[in-house]
């Protein structure tokens, strides 16, 4: 990144293009160069958006645990980006079924336990979530979710 661009919408679409061709050993420096970016908002915007796509795509694999470390010390000074990777962290350990903490899935964001409650398929976190989600909507998704899940386990149980 040259000289900044004058228009935050601007810079902020430079910014995810630079991130969606950030070479992975230059990503930790890009993250660096945006968040020194005089509109703060929009720059740790840019940074949140781009550890949305990076975890998504990373979180089955191995690589998942060291770039979270990395990105959480990136971030560190940065206190919605942050919680942002440890929720992340949370969202990949219930999705593959590695340890976690109930506590803090039923403590965590309403944009976390939407996604869990979407997404995964675990009975556990989806009892959690049915019993202790932030709002309605999750509770009832998690619901919903986790009695399929039971009648789909009945159904194959009983075509045996």
């Amino acid at each position: 990144m040259n000289a900044p661009l004058p228009d935050e919408h601007a810079r902020y679409a430079a910014y995810l293009a630079a991130f969606a061709a950030v070479r992975p050993e230059d990503e930790f420096a890009l993250v660096a160069t945006v968040l020194r970016d005089p509109d703060q908002s929009m720059a740790e915007s840019a940074v949140i958006e781009h550890i949305g796509h990076r975890a998504a795509a990373l979180h089955a694999g191995p690589a998942f645990g060291a770039w979270a470390e990395q990105m959480a010390a990136a971030v560190d000074r940065y206190p919605f980006a942050h919680r942002r990777i440890q929720e992340w962290s949370l969202w990949s350990a219930v999705a593959l079924d590695t340890p976690w903490d109930a506590a803090t899935l039923a403590e965590a964001s309403n944009w976390l336990q939407l996604r869990v409650a979407e997404t995964v398929a675990s009975r556990e976190a989806l009892a959690v979530l049915a019993e202790s989600g932030r709002t309605r909507r999750i509770r009832n998704i998690a619901t919903s979710r986790s009695r399929a899940r039971t009648l789909t386990a009945v159904d194959s149980h009983r075509g045996r």
